[in-house]
């Protein structure tokens, strides 16, 4: 959609896997947590009640449709999603796979520890994983 442009802090800390028929699907640059996060490709859009209905049923649709891959990839006990902002105004969603044992469970994964970064590999492998998850 014209106008469009992704947040440079969430193009920094993210990599583009698909766009999907709303928003891109990225993956955060962070292997301590399987992590995506949707953005829809909306300008000036920060929280889902300023997408237009269409666009929320849209972006309900492909966010579950991700969480369901990524609880499937994972086996996660639990798919946290949130749409928070508070420092990247930018609307965008995550979903991050947690299970007892993951780094600083049962605690939130902002602002715990330092990020670690995926080697090429391991990024491609669940990335695959991912892709296949969401055509099946």
């Amino acid at each position: 959609m014209s106008g469009f442009e992704l947040d440079q802090r969430l193009a920094r800390d993210s990599d583009l896997i698909v766009s999907l028929g709303l928003c891109q699907l990225r993956i955060m640059n962070d292997s301590r947590w399987p992590w995506l996060m949707l953005v829809p490709e909306r300008p000036g859009m920060s929280e889902i009640f300023d997408l237009e209905p269409l666009d929320q049923s849209q972006l309900s649709v492909e966010v579950n449709m991700v969480g369901a891959a990524l609880k499937a990839v994972t086996q996660a006990e639990k798919i946290n999603i949130g749409a928070l902002g508070n420092i990247v105004r930018q609307l965008h969603i995550h979903l991050i796979a947690r299970s007892a044992g993951d780094q600083n469970w049962p605690g939130p994964v902002w602002g715990f520890g330092r990020s670690e970064p995926y080697d090429d590999h391991q990024r491609q492998l669940f990335v695959r994983k991912i892709l296949e998850a969401l055509s099946s």
